[in-house]
Protein backbone atom coordinates (compact mmCIF):
# COMPACT_ATOMS: atom_id res chain seq x y z
CA UNK A 1 0.00 0.00 0.00
CA UNK A 2 1.54 3.17 -1.19
CA UNK A 3 0.53 6.11 1.48
CA UNK A 4 0.78 10.01 0.76
CA UNK A 5 0.54 12.13 4.04
CA UNK A 6 0.86 15.86 4.34
CA UNK A 7 0.19 18.22 7.16
CA UNK A 8 -1.90 20.84 5.24
CA UNK A 9 0.19 23.85 6.60
CA UNK A 10 3.64 25.21 5.47
CA UNK A 11 4.86 25.72 9.22
CA UNK A 12 8.39 23.96 9.33
CA UNK A 13 7.33 23.01 12.93
CA UNK A 14 3.92 22.17 11.81
CA UNK A 15 1.91 20.32 14.04
CA UNK A 16 -0.24 18.20 11.92
CA UNK A 17 2.88 17.04 9.45
CA UNK A 18 3.68 15.89 12.83
CA UNK A 19 0.04 14.15 13.05
CA UNK A 20 0.09 13.12 9.66
CA UNK A 21 3.48 10.82 9.88
CA UNK A 22 2.38 9.48 13.47
CA UNK A 23 -0.70 8.50 11.46
CA UNK A 24 1.30 7.04 8.38
CA UNK A 25 3.56 5.23 10.51
CA UNK A 26 1.63 3.29 12.51
CA UNK A 27 0.46 1.35 8.79
CA UNK A 28 2.47 -1.49 8.81
CA UNK A 29 4.17 -2.79 5.64
CA UNK A 30 3.07 0.66 3.47
CA UNK A 31 5.51 2.34 1.06
CA UNK A 32 5.09 6.38 3.19
CA UNK A 33 5.48 9.16 0.94
CA UNK A 34 5.66 12.33 3.36
CA UNK A 35 5.31 15.78 1.41
CA UNK A 36 6.03 18.84 2.44
CA UNK A 37 3.16 21.69 1.54
CA UNK A 38 6.79 24.42 1.67
CA UNK A 39 8.01 22.14 -1.52
CA UNK A 40 5.13 22.72 -3.58
CA UNK A 41 4.94 26.60 -2.67
CA UNK A 42 3.11 28.67 -5.93
CA UNK A 43 1.74 32.21 -7.04
CA UNK A 44 -1.56 32.85 -5.56
CA UNK A 45 -3.88 31.14 -8.08
CA UNK A 46 -6.09 33.56 -10.25
CA UNK A 47 -7.45 33.01 -13.86
CA UNK A 48 -5.64 35.80 -15.05
CA UNK A 49 -2.55 33.86 -14.40
CA UNK A 50 -3.69 30.65 -15.26
CA UNK A 51 -4.42 31.89 -18.70
CA UNK A 52 -1.12 33.84 -19.09
CA UNK A 53 1.30 31.52 -17.41
CA UNK A 54 -0.33 28.02 -17.21
CA UNK A 55 -0.25 25.93 -14.18
CA UNK A 56 3.21 25.91 -12.99
CA UNK A 57 4.90 22.67 -12.82
CA UNK A 58 4.65 22.04 -8.70
CA UNK A 59 1.29 21.71 -9.38
CA UNK A 60 1.48 18.97 -11.61
CA UNK A 61 4.36 17.51 -9.86
CA UNK A 62 1.87 17.23 -6.49
CA UNK A 63 -0.91 15.95 -8.79
CA UNK A 64 1.57 12.97 -9.38
CA UNK A 65 1.69 12.51 -5.64
CA UNK A 66 -1.86 11.93 -5.45
CA UNK A 67 -2.06 9.74 -8.39
CA UNK A 68 1.05 7.49 -7.17
CA UNK A 69 -0.63 7.12 -4.16
CA UNK A 70 -3.01 3.72 -3.26
CA UNK A 71 -4.20 5.89 0.00
CA UNK A 72 -4.30 9.80 1.00
CA UNK A 73 -3.62 11.10 4.79
CA UNK A 74 -3.94 14.70 5.42
CA UNK A 75 -4.12 16.82 8.84
CA UNK A 76 -5.29 20.27 8.51
CA UNK A 77 -4.00 23.56 10.22
CA UNK A 78 -7.16 25.30 10.87
CA UNK A 79 -6.68 29.07 10.14
CA UNK A 80 -9.43 31.49 10.80
CA UNK A 81 -12.01 28.55 9.80
CA UNK A 82 -11.13 27.17 7.16
CA UNK A 83 -8.04 25.46 5.13
CA UNK A 84 -4.55 27.12 5.39
CA UNK A 85 -3.87 29.02 2.36
CA UNK A 86 -0.62 27.61 1.36
CA UNK A 87 -3.07 24.22 1.12
CA UNK A 88 -5.71 25.79 -0.27
CA UNK A 89 -3.32 27.18 -3.18
CA UNK A 90 -2.18 24.02 -3.79
CA UNK A 91 -5.81 22.88 -4.12
CA UNK A 92 -6.84 24.99 -6.69
CA UNK A 93 -4.04 24.69 -9.05
CA UNK A 94 -4.32 21.04 -8.81
CA UNK A 95 -7.54 21.09 -9.42
CA UNK A 96 -7.17 23.17 -12.55
CA UNK A 97 -5.24 20.40 -14.11
CA UNK A 98 -8.18 17.73 -14.19
CA UNK A 99 -11.68 17.48 -12.63
CA UNK A 100 -11.03 14.60 -10.50
CA UNK A 101 -8.59 16.69 -7.96
CA UNK A 102 -8.50 13.46 -5.96
CA UNK A 103 -8.71 11.04 -8.71
CA UNK A 104 -11.25 8.99 -6.12
CA UNK A 105 -8.33 8.13 -3.57
CA UNK A 106 -9.43 7.11 0.15
CA UNK A 107 -8.88 9.29 2.23
CA UNK A 108 -8.37 9.45 6.60
CA UNK A 109 -9.03 13.00 7.35
CA UNK A 110 -7.64 14.62 10.68
CA UNK A 111 -6.60 17.96 12.12
CA UNK A 112 -4.98 19.03 15.08
CA UNK A 113 -4.21 22.60 17.26
CA UNK A 114 -3.32 23.53 20.46
CA UNK A 115 -6.98 24.48 21.22
CA UNK A 116 -9.79 22.32 22.90
CA UNK A 117 -11.45 22.01 19.18
CA UNK A 118 -8.48 20.69 17.93
CA UNK A 119 -9.18 22.15 13.96
CA UNK A 120 -12.76 20.64 13.98
CA UNK A 121 -14.29 22.94 12.27
CA UNK A 122 -12.17 23.37 9.04
CA UNK A 123 -12.37 18.65 9.71
CA UNK A 124 -16.07 19.18 9.41
CA UNK A 125 -15.34 20.98 6.10
CA UNK A 126 -12.88 19.46 4.51
CA UNK A 127 -14.58 15.79 5.39
CA UNK A 128 -17.81 17.35 3.65
CA UNK A 129 -16.43 19.06 0.70
CA UNK A 130 -13.36 16.45 -0.29
CA UNK A 131 -15.94 14.09 -1.98
CA UNK A 132 -17.23 16.56 -4.16
CA UNK A 133 -13.99 16.91 -5.19
CA UNK A 134 -13.42 13.17 -6.18
CA UNK A 135 -12.01 11.97 -2.68
CA UNK A 136 -13.65 9.05 -0.76
CA UNK A 137 -13.09 10.52 3.13
CA UNK A 138 -13.06 6.79 4.78
CA UNK A 139 -11.95 8.13 8.75
CA UNK A 140 -11.69 11.88 10.43
CA UNK A 141 -10.24 12.12 13.65
CA UNK A 142 -9.57 15.47 15.74
CA UNK A 143 -6.71 15.91 18.44
CA UNK A 144 -7.37 18.92 20.87
CA UNK A 145 -4.79 20.22 22.85
CA UNK A 146 -2.09 18.80 20.87
CA UNK A 147 1.19 19.79 23.12
CA UNK A 148 -0.97 18.04 25.82
CA UNK A 149 -2.08 14.97 24.04
CA UNK A 150 0.75 14.48 21.82
CA UNK A 151 4.74 13.06 22.29
CA UNK A 152 7.05 13.11 18.94
CA UNK A 153 8.52 9.61 20.82
CA UNK A 154 4.73 8.02 22.08
CA UNK A 155 2.53 9.77 20.03
CA UNK A 156 -1.05 10.10 21.13
CA UNK A 157 -0.96 9.88 25.01
CA UNK A 158 -4.49 10.43 26.03
CA UNK A 159 -5.99 6.70 26.48
CA UNK A 160 -9.75 7.57 24.85
CA UNK A 161 -7.84 10.00 22.49
CA UNK A 162 -5.15 6.93 21.22
CA UNK A 163 -8.13 4.65 21.42
CA UNK A 164 -10.72 6.86 19.04
CA UNK A 165 -7.49 7.25 16.48
CA UNK A 166 -6.65 3.65 16.49
CA UNK A 167 -10.57 2.67 15.56
CA UNK A 168 -10.44 5.29 12.38
CA UNK A 169 -7.04 4.04 11.17
CA UNK A 170 -8.07 0.85 11.19
CA UNK A 171 -11.59 1.96 8.98
CA UNK A 172 -9.15 3.75 6.79
CA UNK A 173 -6.74 0.89 6.37
CA UNK A 174 -9.78 -1.83 5.47
CA UNK A 175 -11.22 0.63 3.21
Amino acid sequence: MKILAFGASNSTTSINKQLATYAARQIDDAEITIVDLNDFEMPIYSIDREKTDGIPQLAHDFKAAVKRADRIIISFAEHNGGYSVAFKNVMDWMSRIEGDTWEGKPFFLMSTSPGARGGATVLDQASSRFGFMGGRVLASFSLPKFYENFDAEKGIMNLDMKSAFDSQLLKFIAG
